[in-house]
């Protein structure tokens, strides 16, 4: 009897202990943008690996269906006091990140430290473009991790019969579809893109065209957007003009909706030529495959009449939250450090196609084969690094960017669609954007 007694008490003792324990864990809950297997699971399989090394931590990452959904569930957030750790921002909300109040700069919170539990910190690792994207007032404000650029796929099948060369260039594109067009069995339309407002922000910047004034929101806060004055007109008279001689498919879908037009007409073979994200690689080189044609990727064409100065990254970055406890601050900090590792790098841009932010992945990746064997892969940081450095390319950071956005792609519509001429419609669209601009300024600037 007394021997059961010790046993209960004893179990009853066990019981109360292991509740304590779990509860000693460190949580750091990471938001991203994506809910999909592969890039959310892998940012989950990561996150179980940071786990077992340091078992004093539970680091979770949540997945949102897209990045407006993800900001507008942070300001949420932040009303009620509930913020994560970690939240994912894309490029283009860097100045609504910066003036929200709710983030830290990663550099601050590194503060000259070599190692954050055992993972080094080596900012100079991280690629040219991308340093200079994410360096604001001298300083790191995220931490790069899923960046891609704009590059050109082509269906080789159509190019060989047609008897022609990838294009480079804007005329190379027009000479390339009236061979292809003139086909026995030709595609419907020649090539596409989504009308999606980064898309006009890479052929402004490969043109080294500047998006908003105080060089791009950069030496100080911007004030006035531009959309490329010149450049801009450039390119909407050179999109018309291939609209007007049916070789350009637009579907009218604007903005997110328009990226799986594009898709669609790709792998339906209904356009022999694409402009999309890099972040696709894996995904369009498998369209092939799967289809029986050839998929090369390539530069994104440029305007041969200013020629070629750079492209922009695109993607996003991930926030640390200010006003953590140093305990899970040094967890999220570990964690990122963990999962943007040249090793981890490489694998993301292995498993996804969205560009190794690190040199060292890039050298690990090369070592390895990989571009050998897999070129389309190579192809977008080949053209990050081949990129000159300069106000243009290093992308614009302006308040109400996303917003900014939806006016771009409605004047892209507009000129596609209608009679108005490229010059007037810009003008109209300059006006609407500095309107969002300055609500926006006259809320946030000091």
């Amino acid at each position: 009897m007394r021997k059961s007694l010790l046993l209960v008490v004893a179990l009853s003792l066990l019981l109360g202990v292991m509740p304590a324990a779990a509860q000693t864990k460190i949580d750091v809950p990471v938001w991203i943008a994506f809910t999909d297997a592969i890039r959310l699971g892998w940012a989950q399989d990561r996150a179980a690996e940071f786990n077992a090394m340091h078992p004093e931590y539970n680091v979770t990452v949540q997945g949102y269906a897209n990045y407006e959904e993800l900001f507008a569930a942070t300001a949420l957030a932040a009303e009620q006091g509930s913020l994560p750790a970690v939240v994912q921002y894309f490029e283009v909300a860097t100045q609504n990140a910066r003036d929200s109040g709710y983030f830290k700069s990663i550099a601050d919170a590194l503060a000259g430290r070599t190692e954050v539990l055992g993972h080094e910190v080596n900012l100079d690792d991280f690629i040219a473009p991308v340093s200079a994207y994410y360096t604001l007032d001298g300083k790191f404000t995220s931490m790069p991790w899923n960046t891609s650029s704009a590059i050109w796929f082509s269906n080789m099948n159509y190019l060989n019969a047609a008897g022609v060369e990838i294009p480079s260039t804007w005329a190379e594109v027009e000479a390339a579809c009236e061979a292809i067009m003139a086909l026995e069995n030709a595609p419907e339309y020649c090539f596409t893109f989504p009308n999606h407002g980064w898309f006009f922000e890479q052929w402004i910047a490969q043109q080294n065209g500047v998006y908003a004034n105080n060089d791009n929101g950069r030496s100080a806060r911007a004030t006035e957007v531009l959309l490329g004055g010149e450049a801009g007109v450039a390119l909407l008279n050179w999109l018309d003009d291939m609209a007007a001689k049916g070789y350009l498919y637009y579907s009218g879908a604007q903005g997110g909706a328009s990226w799986g037009t594009v898709d669609q007409a790709f792998q339906s073979q209904q356009v022999a030529m694409a402009a999309y994200s890099s972040s696709d690689t894996a995904v369009y080189t498998q369209t092939g495959i799967d289809n029986g044609f050839e998929v090369v990727a390539s530069f994104l064409p440029y305007n041969q009449e200013t020629g070629w100065t750079g492209n922009l990254i695109g993607g996003a970055s991930l926030w640390l939250v200010d006003g953590l406890a140093p305990e899970v601050e040094d967890g999220a900090l570990g964690y990122l450090l963990y999962i943007t590792n040249a090793e981890n790098a490489a694998s993301w841009h292995q498993v996804t196609g969205y560009i190794a932010i690190r040199q060292s992945a890039i050298d690990l990746l090369t070592e390895q084969g990989w571009y050998d064997e897999n070129p389309n892969f190579r192809v977008a940081s080949d053209q990050l690094s081949q990129s000159t450095v300069t106000v243009a390319t290093s992308g614009a950071i302006l308040g109400g960017f996303p917003s900014i956005r939806n006016v771009v792609t409605q004047a892209v519509d507009t000129v596609l669609l209608t009679d108005q001429p490229a010059e007037a419609v810009l003008a109209n669209a300059i006006a609407s954007a500095n309107a969002i601009l300055t609500e926006y300024n006259l809320l946030y600037a000091e």
